[in-house]
């Protein structure tokens, strides 16, 4: 076995360090309090008002229990029972009042939350893009779809967006319970099997959001990561252009070999490459699996050896997913990885 495919074998173990070295594969701003559009602008404020609400009472809270901690700081021999009407009453008022500020609390934390919610949680009439969202385990199923067979879009684990524009994300799972969840562009969503539900969110700032599943759906929930792509309208369209082009017919030896490897294993069981005969629908389209960022729902960089390792052993790196390892030889494994990059 050569170079490439023993460095691959220790992908598991080096993970770690290629997030940190490779720049394409910071996984974007990952925090609710870092808002990217309206609706987690809305949620940053909710947040904001029951975090000045639960600082106030504690403060209060704090007061009184050192004022009765200093009152009732008396010697063992001054402990006598008295009976003091006055101070009952006062007491009386102070428990009352304070029932009242915690009751009048929470009433205010429930009145802005059902105000706040109800705008997140809704669907605008009018949308400029709508994208449909499968949850497998553990990966997303990204489409766009179109009344045009042959212009619907179909991707994994990368959502891209115009800027300024309404989205409309249609979910569904395909096994279990999952729950898209990117903190700086929207809520939370449950994807329940069996029945489909939708969101939509606008984002006002370019860039990369990480996005997780929110809901434990087993062994890998943990490496169940999605990227939210927000670029220039102009940007988005041409990523769509590219998107719907099929996959390049290959011009050199190696990649014509490498071609030949994916089609005569276990890869064409799983996957779809448009232009060939790979056509499975079992696992992620691969048909522009070099344009994107990341691979195996944000586990692993998008890098050569991480891409031969994950083919190689993809249980050492995940384990329980349902990708099969592929026990490929040298030559085989670097012809397929030099056609699997040229997939853009």
């Amino acid at each position: 076995m050569n170079g490439l495919a023993s460095a691959a074998i220790k992908m598991a173990g080096l993970r770690g360090a290629a997030w940190a070295l490779d720049p394409r594969i910071e996984p974007g701003r990952h925090a609710a309090l870092r808002p990217a559009g309206p609706e987690s602008a809305r949620i940053e404020w909710l947040y904001w008002v029951i975090f000045w609400i639960c600082l106030v009472v504690f403060v209060l809270m704090m007061i009184g229990f050192a004022r009765a901690a200093r009152i009732s700081s008396t010697s063992v021999s001054d402990r006598a029972i008295l009976e003091d009407p006055q101070g009952d009453r006062r007491s009386a008022w102070g428990v009352g009042i304070g029932l009242g500020i915690t009751t009048l609390a929470l009433f205010v934390v429930l009145v802005f939350s059902i105000a706040e919610g109800r705008p997140i949680e809704g669907v605008a009439t009018q949308n400029d893009v709508t994208i449909e969202v499968t949850g497998h385990q553990w990966w997303w199923e990204v489409a766009y779809p179109n009344s045009e067979a042959d212009l619907r879009i179909t991707t994994a684990n990368e959502i891209h967006v115009p800027v300024g524009e309404r989205i409309a994300v249609v979910m569904k799972s395909g096994d279990v319970i999952h729950s898209f969840w990117a903190p700086n562009i929207t809520g939370k969503r449950d994807l329940i099997p069996g029945y489909a539900s939708a969101i939509s969110f606008q984002v006002d700032t370019p860039g990369t959001y990480h996005g997780q599943c929110a809901e434990f759906c087993g062994l890998q929930h943990a490496h169940m990561g999605f990227s939210v792509v927000a670029e220039s309208k102009r940007e988005f369209e041409a990523w769509q252009r590219q998107q719907l082009q099929s996959a390049i017919e290959p011009s050199e030896p190696e990649t014509k070999r490498g071609r030949q490897v994916f089609l005569t294993h276990a890869c064409v069981m799983c996957h779809t490459i448009r232009g060939t005969t790979a056509a499975s629908q079992m696992g992620p389209d691969l048909t522009h699996v070099a344009s994107r960022n990341r691979i195996a729902a944000e586990t692993l960089p998008n890098t050569p050896g991480a891409l031969a390792g994950w083919i190689l052993d993809p249980q050492s790196i995940k384990p329980g997913n349902h990708m099969a390892a592929n026990a490929l030889a040298g030559d085989e494994l670097e012809a397929l990885i030099t056609y699997l990059e040229s997939l853009k």
